[in-house]
């Protein structure tokens, strides 16, 4: 099953991997609407998107914003996640609590708040599909808030799967992907990083937003697949 004509919400849709979700559907055939907090954001991702594709701003942490912006979607097929804050990396000891709970609140609760106002307005046949991460299967020193979150949002993902069902909920859990999620890190560090990571997979290079996108589209074409973790990881799991 394909996704022509279909109706894709993509919330944090504007940048990375949301981004390369929103291009290869609408590459696809299907109308897209992308979502994120900033006005700049949406404007750039319209002028990389078909003239069709349709942009809002959107406060993920806002549920009375979440609310107001599906009762303007309507009917649609299928409600991608992706938003979420720069990657949070610091020793527990020395953890900032209140930043801890600002990545969680869009990470995991706006993709709750999404959820539970999104899914009502789906189509027979559509699907959810949410985005975690790898840090909850191999998590690092400095990522217990990261891991954390990507344990939360995998088990959410499961007990959507069975509340919601026949609706299919999915996600997806990258490996290491350049995209902005790493911009508060220096650049001589970060691109120190992405080589050393590069070196040490499998596949001998870290992800693209494109690469991950694929998983997406993969969950939401087929149809007998619900509570799933699909890792997009260049085999870093394995090392």
């Amino acid at each position: 099953m394909g996704l022509q004509g279909q109706q894709i919400v993509v919330i944090g849709g504007t940048s990375g991997i949301g981004l390369a979700v929103a291009e290869s559907a609408a590459r696809e055939g299907a109308e897209v609407v992308v979502a994120s907090r900033r006005q700049e954001s949406v404007d750039a991702a319209r002028k990389r998107l078909p003239g069709n594709a349709e942009g809002q701003v959107l406060d993920a942490t806002d549920e009375g914003a979440v609310r107001g912006f599906f009762e303007r979607v309507g009917e649609y097929d299928h409600l991608v996640y992706t938003a979420g804050e720069s990657l949070l990396l610091e020793a527990v000891a020395d953890a900032d609590v209140a930043r801890a709970r600002r990545f969680m609140d869009t990470r995991l609760w706006g993709a709750y708040t999404a959820v539970k106002h999104g899914a009502g307005s789906i189509r027979p046949g559509g699907s959810v599909v949410l985005t975690t991460g790898t840090a909850g299967q191999r998590p690092l020193p400095g990522s217990s808030a990261a891991s954390a979150l990507c344990g939360a949002m995998e088990s959410l993902t499961r007990a959507l799967a069975v509340e919601l069902a026949p609706l299919r909920v999915n996600v997806v859990s990258p490996g290491l992907v350049r995209t902005e999620l790493w911009r508060d890190l220096p650049e001589a560090a970060r691109e120190g990083l992405f080589r050393s990571s590069a070196e040490s997979l499998p596949v001998g290079r870290i992800g693209e937003p494109a690469d991950v996108a694929e998983a997406y589209l993969y969950l939401m074409r087929g149809g007998y697949s619900t509570g799933s973790v699909v890792v997009v990881d260049g085999g870093g799991t394995l090392v």
